[in-house]
């Protein structure tokens, strides 16, 4: 580890710059000596602060604000040091990791956003990081692109609508020891991130400004990166026999839209990620209530977060097989609109009695599910969706409910989870005589039962002899910036499934 003392120094450093107003990352083998801000990171084992490119009144300083303020350098914990001895940056934080071997690439991220929220709050314009306390080359490139990816994933902002917008930017140098594979990580990192923000936006946009054509046209610019697109409006919908969705968006001028995205990385059979996307939820006839109707415009997060995710794989090239297949609707009252007490016909061919109007995600799941078995004859199917209250009374918003009968499935994507801070919990299937009804096959809600259970059991007359999954997201809005998530839509799901895909599904 060496300081450079001029911008030549840092010519083997490669810069990967992420939209624009985002954080910007430099990688490289030095350090400015003059950046506003130097970033030093110490576990539970260190003692003292050593870096030995550091004058030796900055070291001195430095051990004794640690000293004074009895810094044990615990996961998450920052000690900052302004103005320090000898040094010509304005201050040095100091970041704790806490316990080497219990560190991962899911704490990196989140202690990434943490930092740069300090930062950015700091209005901190030049940053250097130096990563050498993980000592491991492979592990010191690998956190210091999930550190970037946290920072980033914390950075971005949904502005649009406000006077004034934060247009502040962090500029990081990081000092890594395997150049290559730290930018090699980061950009793949950068893929998914870009997949992230797709779904984060269309779930902040207002309702009116996102309804199921403009969420179609959202969809075709992914044409760019050689993704085949599909939209089939009302008609079309009608006439393949998918009258639940086609009773959803009744209620709507515009009426329903099937939204299909296709990623073709290899030749294998396709995996299908199929998405709630009720583009606004007044709840029909059985209509809302309250202050929660306000936040109704994510009921599409589901379908933003798959279309999300075709978007990271097509970005990274990524060697699998995806189809996004979206339901989009907005259930709305009119003189049109889908009435408590009717019968609906799904493609599948069941009837559906609608009991309660507002019960409708699992509605346009179910055509969505139809055509993505019957036009694409997927391997897998995973449905994500903003299904239930229930599911947030069982697990609330830091974890997602996940149902299945396919063991293998489960763990594999709840491993993947777990990598990436968007944890699920299982719950299970059952209560299927809830769902009985005395004029149709099937009710959408259940008489009895817990609310998650009986909608996944709903959903599960859908999936055939398709291994499947279902995901019940629900916190799909932050009121409030916390660790990587930026406050506003949270994309949650498309990590998550991105990382499944890259790493299990073929």
């Amino acid at each position: 580890m060496k300081i450079a003392h001029s911008l030549s120094a840092i010519a083997l450093g490669l810069t990967l710059a992420t939209q624009v107003n985002a954080a910007e990352f430099t990688f490289a083998k030095s350090i400015k000596p003059n950046d506003n801000t130097l970033v030093l990171f110490l576990d539970t084992d260190s003692q003292v602060a050593n870096f030995n490119y550091l004058k030796p009144e900055t070291q001195t300083h430095l051990n004794k604000v640690i000293e004074f303020s009895d810094f044990k350098a615990g996961y998450g914990k920052t000690l900052e040091v302004i103005a320090p001895n000898g040094s010509d940056h304005q201050r040095i934080l100091l970041v704790g990791l806490g316990e080497q071997p219990k560190l991962d690439a899911a704490k990196m991220a989140k202690l990434g956003g943490n930092v740069h929220a300090k930062l950015q709050s700091a209005k901190q314009a030049n940053v250097s990081l130096d990563f050498s306390e993980l000592k491991d080359s492979a592990i010191n490139a690998k956190y210091a692109a999930e550190f970037a990816h946290g920072a980033n994933l914390r950075d971005h902002r949904f502005e649009q609508y406000k006077k004034e917008q934060d247009s502040h930017v962090v500029n990081y140098t990081l000092d890594v020891e395997n150049l290559d594979q730290a930018v090699k990580t980061h950009k793949l990192l950068q893929s998914i991130e870009q997949g992230v923000f797709l779904a984060r936006d269309l779930t902040s946009e207002v309702a009116t400004e996102m309804t199921p054509v403009d969420f179609a046209k959202a969809a075709k610019e992914l044409k760019k990166l050689g993704v085949k697109i599909t939209v089939l409006e009302p008609k079309q919908i009608k006439k393949l026999g998918m009258g639940a969705l086609e009773a959803v968006g009744r209620g709507s001028e515009e009426g329903a839209r099937l939204v299909v995205a296709h990623y073709q990385g290899n030749k294998n059979p396709p995996i299908a990620l199929v998405g709630k996307g009720i583009t606004f939820d007044s709840g029909g006839y059985s209509l809302k209530t309250g202050a929660s109707i306000a936040r109704m415009k994510s009921d599409m997060a589901g379908a933003a977060a798959v279309l999300g995710t075709v978007k990271a794989m097509a970005l990274a090239k990524a060697d699998t097989n995806v189809v996004a297949v979206m339901g989009m609707a907005a259930n709305m009252v009119s003189q049109f609109a889908v009435a408590p007490g009717d019968v609906v016909r799904t493609a599948e061919g069941l009837s559906v009695e609608i009991v309660n109007t507002d019960a409708e995600g699992r509605l346009v799941l179910s055509d969505a599910m139809w055509y993505a078995r019957d036009k694409y004859k997927p391997s897998i199917m995973v449905d994500v969706a903003t299904l239930t209250g229930s599911k947030i009374r069982a697990v609330g918003n830091e974890y997602a409910a996940v149902f299945s009968d396919d063991d293998t499935l489960v763990e594999q994507l709840t491993i993947a989870g777990k990598q990436v801070n968007e944890n699920l919990w299982r719950l299970p299937i059952g209560y299927e005589d809830a769902l009985k009804s005395d004029i149709a096959d099937l009710k959408n809600i259940g008489s009895h039962g817990p609310g998650a259970t009986t909608a996944a059991s709903f959903l599960q007359n859908f999936a055939g002899d398709t291994r499947w999954v279902h995901i019940d997201i629900a916190n799909a809005l932050n009121s409030k910036a916390k660790d990587e998530l930026a406050e506003g839509g949270t994309g949650y799901g498309v990590r998550l499934l991105s990382n499944w895909l890259l790493n299990n599904a073929q």
